[in-house]
């Protein structure tokens, strides 16, 4: 006798078949797929933290259930095939291999939003919290004028004056800094480089233009009125190159300007006031401190964080822009006395900037800029810096926070320590580490070297007073009261 002849037993059967069939189906669904099972848990987990809830399942059992055919949760697969950086992915283990992408457009996205660093040596040794700036970790040229030559490009290439691919070339007049980033970029965005630069700057500079792609064209240090200073001589070169293009599509030479073009406060005014703000827990600062060569930095930095302080309520006018300024340089007379000279002989303006003023590059000037004279008015106090305290506070920084920077940061910061004197205990204080002091090994880090400042390693013991004061009190080592004031 046949299943066929008892039609009730047929169904029977074959529903048996079916009911085993879904059981081993259910129980072997994640046996045959726990890859998948457990991304799906990843995910849900990433999702509920970001919701920042807890789940309110009225059935536990439910919530602890793992997917299988007969629950839909599981079924819904969508988010276990989406792309990379897919939102729902953010939180999820390095092991899922589904992390949000985080990548930048060129060398260019390796500009700004640098760190706000805690110098721990200083804060500790003023009783106040001292910050920088790390500018030198912009990744095209290492400083913050990475941020006022990719603004003065993009400012040109608006208005027509600079063409990509056409062969066009970028001129400036630079100690350095300025000229390694307009160089570094120049070559990302198609362009050609060429900079003058007075012949009294650190020879690792011209050979890192060099390496750079750039024409380097060192010139003898002359004042500005003079038509062979190095900013007007790459101003000249610039309109000489623009007069020889016949058509309008051969290249042309451009100026950038960067002691005049208001791109360059614009920049910072734009960018790392925002970003020092946003850092401090909206701008839970005191003072801000910086020197000014250019005055981009220090002008637009001002006028950010003097705007967004007005609008604090209970704190408008308490920040202060403190001018830090090298020896040689007149702008700290023109802050604190209304003029740019030191005695009645010598008329403003005048004063020939050589490389016996100061061994300080990057920072310091005999003239107003237009960038400085767009801050001028919110700074509040200058700090004039020595040579000897500069070299002092640079081989402190190495020697107590493993800090290796430029002569223009060792002067912000020795500015900084004096600013941060004079103001209440626990008030904080925002500085700028300019560049890298690999930079200045052959001047400004060789000055150190001579004044014995890195032979204290070896001589712990006190017999050497220069290596006992090293390590001893900071403000006595940079000459300076306990309420900031010169004591030499």
């Amino acid at each position: 006798m046949s299943l066929s002849d008892h039609p009730r037993a047929y169904g029977t059967a074959a529903l048996t078949v079916a009911f085993a069939a879904g059981i081993l189906v259910t129980l072997g669904f994640k046996d045959l797929y726990p890859e998948l099972e457990g991304r799906f848990q990843r995910i849900r987990q990433a999702r509920a933290r970001r919701r920042r809830r807890v789940s309110t399942s009225k059935d536990p059992a439910a919530e602890s259930r793992r997917g299988s055919l007969f629950f839909g949760g599981p079924v819904t697969l969508e988010d276990h095939e989406r792309g990379y950086g897919s939102d729902d992915d953010d939180d999820s283990s390095s092991s899922n291999g589904k992390e949000k992408e985080s990548i930048v457009d060129g060398i260019e996205g390796c500009i700004g939003n640098t760190p706000l660093v805690k110098i721990r040596s200083l804060s500790e040794a003023t009783g106040r919290e001292i910050l920088a700036k790390a500018e030198f970790l912009n990744g095209a040229g290492g400083s913050p004028k990475d941020r006022v030559a990719l603004n003065m490009i993009r400012s040109a290439e608006s208005q027509g004056l600079l063409t990509p691919g056409r062969g066009d070339t970028i001129y400036e007049g630079t100690v350095g800094s300025t000229g390694i980033s307009l160089a570094a970029l120049a070559r990302a965005r198609g362009y050609r480089a060429h900079i003058c630069m007075p012949d009294d700057q650190s020879a690792e500079k011209s050979a890192l233009l060099h390496h750079l792609g750039a024409t380097v064209e060192r010139v003898p240090v002359a004042p500005i009125t003079s038509p062979h200073h190095f900013v007007n001589l790459a101003r000249t070169r610039a309109a000489e190159h623009t007069a020889s293009a016949a058509t309008p599509t051969d290249s042309r030479g451009f100026f950038a300007d960067q002691f005049e073009s208001r791109a360059n406060a614009a920049a910072h005014e734009a960018t790392t006031g925002p970003e020092i703000w946003a850092q401090t827990g909206g701008g839970r600062l005191d003072a801000f401190v910086a020197g000014a060569g250019t005055g981009g930095t220090v002008a637009g930095v001002a006028r950010y964080l003097k705007s967004a302080d007005r609008k604090v309520s209970g704190r408008q006018g308490t920040l202060r822009i403190v001018l830090a300024d090298p020896q040689g340089s007149g702008l700290y007379n023109k802050v604190r006395h209304g003029v740019m000279y030191a005695g009645a002989t010598e008329r403003e303006g005048t004063r020939r900037r050589s490389q016996v003023d100061s061994i300080v590059e990057g920072i310091g000037i005999n003239r107003i800029t237009e960038n400085f004279e767009a801050g001028r008015a919110l700074i509040d106090d200058a700090v004039r810096v020595t040579d000897e305290q500069a070299c002092r506070m640079a081989r402190w920084l190495v020697e107590h926070d493993g800090i290796f920077v430029g002569s223009s940061s060792a002067v912000n910061c020795v500015a900084a320590v004096a600013t941060a004197l004079a103001l209440p205990p626990g008030s904080r204080v925002v500085t700028v580490l300019c560049d890298s002091g690999t930079r200045h090994l052959s001047k400004f880090w060789k000055r150190i070297g001579e004044m014995g400042l890195e032979d204290n390693d070896n001589d712990r013991d006190g017999s050497d007073p220069d290596a006992a004061e090293q390590s001893g009190d900071l403000l006595s080592i940079l000459g300076l009261s306990p309420t900031g004031t010169s004591t030499r």
